[in-house]
């Protein structure tokens, strides 16, 4: 007896292989697939900006990309000891202005570059809820904990998303025409918003993506994977609100099946048991048994090497 319903996938003509060139931008589930596609050696770009969650603050980190306007401290604002900027996450924070500055730009000049040449663009979209400063009307993608009176909480129309992301796929199109994007909508609950209010700001994202893409090939459904696949909280952590490892598992694999071709699938089980051995932790490292398992181990990275010269492994 079968206790799930399987969601199918699109399979995509323009194959990820060792070769491709990968970018994640969204929400922290889009984080996770970034890490997915580290972790077996692909050549990534995980969410260069931190944590994003709305159309309107991707879509203006692309524009700042694709207009080469780099951050200057006008765009930065000071609050409870560290400098901001609003249209980044908090990691970028910090005590020195410059310093803020320099990381921002560094970031940004890594994205524009990396995009140039980019094969695939995953962009996650968690949330249609918006904050907007009330001074300047500007849609702000954190608001690092500046009194809640600053800002107009407002919801993005379906419309509105779907001017968002034809900007963004316009602004990705200048730069890169060759650039396959790939949207997909968070399966993150944002609860902070309210039950009801999640599953509308869903909703209104779900919506309008589809009128926004040339084909099934433009769109991974990891929010239905989640919702309708693996719809048991046994498949969430223990906030109740993120996929848990073995939920990012599922959909990942889900993934590999729609865009990569089975012949790379021995080579992924090969980076798998690589990592596991490099992560695990010997009782007794002086032992012969120990030392022979260095040699085999080290005797598979120079082999895959050979092959995919390009590939890393974090070794002892």
């Amino acid at each position: 007896m079968d206790f799930t319903t399987q969601v199918e996938v699109a399979k995509h003509k323009k194959e990820i292989d060792f070769t491709s060139k990968i970018i994640t931008l969204g929400s922290c589930f889009s984080g996770s697939i970034g890490d997915k596609f580290k972790y077996y050696q692909f050549s990534v770009l995980p969410n260069p900006f931190g944590v994003i969650f709305n159309p309107k603050s991707i879509e203006i980190l692309v524009q700042r990309a694709a207009t080469s306007r780099f951050f200057t401290e006008a765009d930065l604002i000071f609050h409870q000891e560290l400098w901001h900027s609003f249209e980044v996450h908090s990691d970028f924070s910090a005590t020195d202005k410059q310093r803020v500055l320099n990381q921002l730009n560094a970031s940004l000049q890594n994205f524009i570059d990396y995009l140039k040449t980019a094969t695939h663009f995953f962009i996650t979209y968690g949330t249609s809820w918006v904050y907007v400063l009330k001074d300047s009307k500007e849609v702000v993608s954190n608001c690092h904990k500046i009194p809640q009176n600053q800002f107009e909480k407002k919801l993005l129309s379906v419309g509105e998303i779907e001017q968002s992301i034809k900007n963004t796929q316009q602004l990705i199109k200048e730069i890169n025409p060759a650039c396959q994007l790939i949207f997909t909508v968070s399966p993150v609950r944002h609860i902070k918003d309210g039950f009801v209010e999640n599953q509308r700001s869903k909703a209104h994202l779900i919506a309008a993506i589809p009128h926004c893409i040339e084909s099934e090939e433009n769109y991974f459904p990891s929010y239905e994977i989640m919702m309708d696949e693996l719809r048991d909280y046994r498949f969430y952590a223990p906030d109740m609100l993120h996929p848990s490892p073995l939920a990012i598992d599922c959909i990942w694999e889900k993934l590999v099946i729609a865009l990569m071709n089975e012949s790379l699938f021995p080579t992924l089980l090969e980076i798998d048991s690589i990592q596991k051995a490099l992560s695990h932790r010997a009782f007794n490292p002086d032992t012969e048994s120990h030392q022979k398992f260095l040699k085999n181990l080290h005797e598979k990275i120079i082999k895959l090497q050979k092959t995919y010269p390009q590939m890393q492994f974090e070794t002892k």
